[in-house]
């Protein structure tokens, strides 16, 4: 295979929820996938698309090696979307950090790259599949895909826009769907102070069967709680990063519960480090969970954890999704 075009993604881990701010609010994290992605001449192939697939890190010998692998799908989806020819070779490098299946988005990353990769590679030369006659036309100039042209079509993949907001934009994010199921978002810049700390379990959990818990109505009680929360975790989250205020904005009564006994050892979790005075909220639908450190709580998390977690400081991401490097050869 001959090398043609090459792009480099870097995209980071984001954890949904935060507690009150069900489906809504998100945070960018410091745990970044970094994905090499090469538009190839497939030379000597017999067939009209070849795929080639290393994967480093996270899923490594677990995850599809094929035109099934999530970034892969992603990259021919947006090409489609764009008007761009299907190229005839794609070759990953994919360098992950972002554990799967634990609530910290990792297919969200792997959408965002594969757009990210397409939408940079989609305006570069490269040899493309066939048409059913066996002709290769030209390289038609693909449409202009925006940025809102990307969120709106990770949200589409993705389902929902609560973990591919933050990973596009980095920081804190509030999204939602308008009317005509458009996503929007708003980026606000978390406090210096805010210090994540994701606890992660060697378990998984998928999010198809957590979201399949939840009720299909929730007392109006609870409703109201949670919309108080969820605005006063924003105001502290960006402004007043105090323990007490952090503990009462991470409060939840909409999911939590409900998905408790999909994840028992992170509810327990979560709540005895709550018992204690940590902010901690599960990250998005878990089982990893999600703790906000101050520093009267620094020395208080690891006592209670135990050795079947994995504790990792992480910072605020503030930049988000990008294009790392990009070049034609």
């Amino acid at each position: 295979m001959i090398d043609t075009s090459k792009v480099v993604v870097r995209v980071p881990a984001t954890s949904a929820n935060l507690g009150p701010g069900f489906d809504t609010l998100g945070l960018a994290l410091g745990l970044c996938d970094e994905i090499e992605v090469s538009l190839v001449d497939p030379s000597g192939s017999p067939h009209p698309r070849s795929v080639v697939i290393e994967v480093e890190g996270e899923g490594e010998g677990e995850l599809d090696l094929d035109e099934s692998h999530l970034i892969v799908k992603t990259m021919r989806t947006t090409f489609d979307r764009m008007g761009a020819p299907q190229p005839r070779g794609i070759r990953l490098h994919c360098l992950n950090r972002i554990p799967h299946a634990r609530g910290l988005g990792s297919s969200s990353a792997a959408i965002c790259a594969g757009i990210l990769a397409a939408r940079a590679l989609a305006g570069m030369p490269y040899p493309a599949v066939p048409g059913p006659d066996g002709a290769v036309s030209g390289h038609p100039q693909p449409r202009p895909f925006t940025d809102d042209d990307v969120f709106a079509l990770a949200t589409e993949i993705e389902g929902h826009p609560d973990n591919v907001a933050p990973c596009l934009a980095g920081g804190l994010t509030i999204s939602w769907m308008d009317q005509l199921d458009t996503p929007h978002m708003v980026k606000l810049i978390p406090h210096a102070d805010i210090r994540p700390v994701a606890i992660i379990p060697r378990h998984r959990l998928s999010t198809e069967v957590a979201r399949g818990l939840l009720p299909r109505e929730v007392p109006h009680a609870d409703a109201s709680v949670n919309a108080g929360r969820a605005a006063l975790l924003v105001a502290v989250l960006t402004g007043r990063p105090e323990r007490e205020l952090l503990l009462a904005a991470t409060e939840d009564r909409l999911h939590q519960n409900y998905r408790a006994p999909a994840m028992p050892q992170s509810a327990d979790l979560v709540q005895r480090l709550r018992g204690i005075g940590v902010p901690t909220v599960v990250s998005g639908a878990g089982p990893t969970i999600l703790a906000f450190s101050t520093v009267d709580t620094q020395d208080l998390i690891a006592p209670e954890v135990g050795t079947d977690w994995h504790i990792q400081p992480l910072d605020v991401e503030t930049r988000g999704a990008c294009v790392v490097s990009s070049e034609t050869r």
